[in-house]
Formats: C-alpha cells, sequence, structure tokens
C-alpha cells in the first residue's frame, strides 16, 4: 500500500513545471461563446475590462502532469476534474506564465477499495509577476486490490 506521508514529505509545493503562454484573442472569444457566456467584458473584445473566461483558464496545461521522480502509483486513474481561481483578469495577449507544483495528495476510502487523490496546482502569473489565476487539475487514482 501506498504511504501518502512519505510522498507529501518528498512532492508537495515542489515546483515541477513552468511554461509561457499567451491567450490568443479569437480563442478567447470563442471558448466564452462556446460556454454559452454571455456577459460583455467576456465576448466583446472593444469592452474595456475584456478578459479570458475561467473555461479558458482551464484549458492551459503544463508540460507535465507530475514531477519527474514520482512514483508510479499503478491502479486506475481518472480525471477527477479542473478548479479555476480568478484573482485578477487575464487578458488575451498578454504573455503569462503558469508554474505548477503538487498542491495536496491525500487518500479515501470506500466501497471500491483506496484511492488517491492528487490535486497539481497552476500559478498563472504576468511578466510583472502579479498572480492573476490558480488553476487546480485533479487526479484520482484507484488502487489495485492485492492480488
Amino acid at each position: 500500500m501506498l504511504d501518502v506521508d512519505d510522498l507529501k514529505a518528498r512532492f508537495l509545493n515542489l515546483e515541477f513545471d513552468s511554461i509561457d503562454f499567451v491567450i490568443e484573442r479569437d480563442n478567447a472569444l470563442t471558448v466564452a461563446r462556446m460556454s454559452g457566456e454571455t456577459r460583455p467584458e467576456f465576448v466583446d473584445p472593444s469592452h474595456p475590462e475584456f478578459r479570458a473566461t475561467p473555461a479558458m483558464i482551464a484549458s492551459l496545461a503544463s508540460g507535465r502532469r507530475l514531477p519527474i521522480n514520482f512514483p508510479e502509483l499503478g491502479g486506475i486513474p481518472m480525471d477527477g476534474g479542473k478548479a479555476v481561481t480568478c484573482l485578477m483578469p487575464v487578458r488575451p495577449g498578454a504573455k503569462l506564465n503558469g508554474r505548477t507544483h503538487l498542491h495536496d495528495i491525500y487518500a479515501k476510502s470506500g466501497r471500491s477499495g483506496r484511492m488517491i487523490f492528487l490535486v497539481s496546482r497552476m500559478e498563472i502569473r504576468d511578466t510583472d509577476g502579479n498572480h492573476l489565476a490558480t488553476s487546480d487539475a485533479h487526479m484520482v487514482i484507484r488502487e489495485r486490490p492485492d492480488a
């Protein structure tokens, strides 16, 4: 059985990826419209507060999913979804940087056995270092029952 406390001690809060982004205006508009957004700050590029939607921010992905030396967990991996927190407007056309670290690791047991939850957090910043948004990607791994 995997030692979750050991994983936390070795991997929590260690940055394992950094990637640069520029959200293109047309892509931001397409995502906003396809998500059913109607607010002008998301669908009108001439609006003074024009910005990317949280759905657009959720689409940004780092190059790595886990740290290089993270152990193979085995089991059955599943996507646990994403959660985006916008702290400041993310403007299309702006140069952005996303830095990713493991924010949380925990286990839960249920009828189907033990599941390991990994939360990778990407902090998105502009070129001035302002923290604009946080995107948490959740991965769930169902441990294989002992044979």
